[in-house]
């Protein structure tokens, strides 16, 4: 349902989705907007919307809501805020790519970055980025991949 709302935002809102990691409980994009465009906020937002739209209609509203958001009648699927980060160049986006696709084996979620079906992974493999075995040596606590999660 999330590649689906994305690739429906796709259509309406032009970007590039260059990698993602969707996990039980959160999701990482990395997308490219068109030049001179910044506004990656309404993307998301639609993302998130036509998400939440189909979760509700396919399994109905099954996440207890806080007072917060009964109060402004808001979904309790997503949280109101997103972490964003400028790419500043090809090394940091690089790392920024190794991070999602490492995230299910860092949340204990798989032992091997290859059996983790829902990320653009598998996408690089073909591509000939990764190698199958990717991340078999890969160091948490290596200081380029912290990114203040």
């Amino acid at each position: 349902m999330i590649l689906d709302a994305i690739n429906y935002v796709k259509k309406c809102r032009t970007f590039e989705l260059i990698a993602y990691c969707v996990l039980p409980d959160h999701i990482h994009l990395i997308i490219s907007l068109p030049e001179n465009d910044t506004n990656y906020s309404t993307r998301l937002s639609l993302i998130k919307r036509r998400f939440s739209k189909q979760y509700i209609s396919r399994f109905g509203e099954l996440l207890p809501k806080s007072e917060s958001y009964v109060k402004r009648k808001e979904v309790a699927v997503w949280q109101r805020r997103f972490w964003e980060h400028f790419i500043r160049d090809d090394e940091d986006l690089n790392r920024h790519i190794d991070y999602i696709h490492y995230n299910p084996v860092k949340h204990g979620m798989v032992g091997s970055v290859c059996d983790w079906k829902d990320s653009s992974y598998h996408h690089f493999v073909k591509a000939g980025h990764y190698t199958m075995d990717w991340g078999q040596d890969y160091i948490l606590n290596d200081r380029n991949y912290q990114f203040g999660e």
